[in-house]
């Protein structure tokens, strides 16, 4: 007697719809996606009876398809790695004034619309006040980053024609962005001077031209060069520049009001007298991502003026929270969370990380933490960490919310510098539910 294909006996997908659990969800999550689910449960049941194996329980199945696709992508993740500007987990976390700011505008707002005159106005406005006050520049600009930035400022003052930049200075930052590659798209040609590791004031000098229309400085936010170094100091390029005729446009990278480590701060860059300071809005400046450019007022209108800006401009959450996380530098009565994080004492982060050690069972190990985010590259800070078994590294990232440590030395680092006091309990509580599964 020849024995029956088991593939018959998996139900047809219609066959599974009538399943009254399937029939509860088709009201709330529509028929397409429940369909979509069924056919992906039943395929996989035919896989696994292909492979001789029992076929499961195919709904049950459905349901977690179904649960899978309830999930957001995007999620809210603890950040317990010691990496402040954390690339891979979001940047710098957005202050609760900034974060107050999206949802008072996530509607209707007057982005572009001049509520006083009753005409069309510019989104530059909201926020190009509160930055001229903070900086002293004459003139603000904000597009979607600081690469952005850099690209409009070479396109809008260089474009056909050279711009100057020293060996030492052509960095590679996230995801294998090159400055020279950034350069090349604006329509300028990049003239290098100087060494790896020594670049001089007659180097520049000497590279100037009929053809030369800006110097570029670009800040080595993510490197050091150490040893035999040698470089111009910014207010000898900026005397150059002016006395040929020519345009120096300095890139911070990082974006640092007050003095922190080794950064060199925006204020102190426009004080030298640069015509153009670029830097990134959601790294050491602590807001969202976008590419802050400050200035000459002239310059900075061509700018505006110029084909990409429109390509290239912020959205209305990005301008609101940035609107956000300027209040909170004007008002002085605190900083941004990266800020915070940064200058917070050393004793105040063993104290969470003995709190989470306490509650589950870890031990307290001393580390260090970094800025990330290509900033502050040789600068470490004192941390504690939450020391737990490596094992847990798995399941933490999968939990909800998903705990995102360091394993170092068989162990798994949960840092305590990139957590608040409430993370710390959200911590402990997704340690012990790995646990107990």
């Amino acid at each position: 007697m020849q024995q029956e294909n088991p593939l018959r006996a998996l139900p047809s997908v219609n066959e599974l719809l009538q399943d009254e659990r399937l029939v509860a969800l088709e009201a709330e999550r529509g028929h397409e996606l429940v369909l979509e689910a069924a056919r992906r449960a039943i395929e996989a049941a035919r896989e696994r009876v292909a492979a001789g194996e029992q076929p499961g329980d195919i709904v049950a199945d459905a349901l977690d398809i179904l649960q899978g696709t309830a999930v957001p992508r995007l999620r809210r993740v603890l950040n317990a790695t010691g990496v402040i500007v954390h690339t891979n987990l979001g940047r710098a976390p957005l202050a609760a004034g900034a974060l107050e700011r999206i949802q008072e505008v996530a509607g209707y707002s007057n982005l572009e619309y001049d509520l006083e005159e009753g005409t069309r106005g510019s989104r530059q406005d909201h926020v190009a006040p509160l930055l001229r006050d903070l900086t002293g520049a004459e003139a603000a600009l904000v597009v979607n980053n600081n690469a952005a930035a850099v690209l409009l400022a070479v396109a809008a003052l260089a474009e056909g024609r050279d711009v100057v930049v020293s060996r030492g200075e052509l960095v590679e930052i996230g995801d294998g962005f090159r400055i020279p590659e950034v350069l090349a798209r604006s329509g300028a040609r990049l003239v290098e001077v100087g060494t790896t590791n020594r670049t001089r004031l007659e180097d520049y000098e000497r590279a100037i031209g009929d053809r030369t229309a800006a110097l570029l400085r670009v800040h080595q936010s993510n490197f050091r060069v150490v040893g035999f170094t040698e470089s111009p100091k910014l207010e000898d390029l900026v005397g150059l520049a002016e006395n040929r005729g020519v345009v120096l446009v300095d890139d911070l990278g990082s974006g640092v009001l007050p003095d922190i480590g080794d950064e060199p701060t925006v204020p102190e860059s426009l004080a030298a007298g640069a015509h153009i300071v670029t830097f990134s809005g959601d790294k050491l400046f602590g807001g969202p991502q976008a590419g802050i450019v400050l200035g000459r007022a002239d310059l900075v209108e061509r700018l505006r003026r110029h084909p990409l800006q429109r390509a290239l401009r912020a959205d209305k959450l990005t301008l609101a929270a940035l609107e956000g996380t300027l209040a909170l530098y004007r008002s002085g009565r605190a900083s941004p969370p990266v800020l915070h994080m940064l200058t917070e004492p050393a004793d105040a982060v063993r104290a969470r990380a003995e709190r989470l050690a306490e509650l589950t069972g870890g031990e307290v190990e001393e580390t260090v933490a970094r800025a990330g985010g290509g900033s502050l590259p040789t600068t470490d800070f004192k941390s504690f960490a939450c020391a737990l078994e490596e094992t847990l590294a798995e399941p933490l990232r999968q939990a909800d919310p998903p705990v995102i440590g360091i394993v170092r030395d068989g162990a798994l680092l949960l840092d305590c510098r990139t957590l608040t006091d409430d993370e710390v309990e959200e911590a402990a509580r997704a340690v012990n539910e790995c646990r107990s599964r």
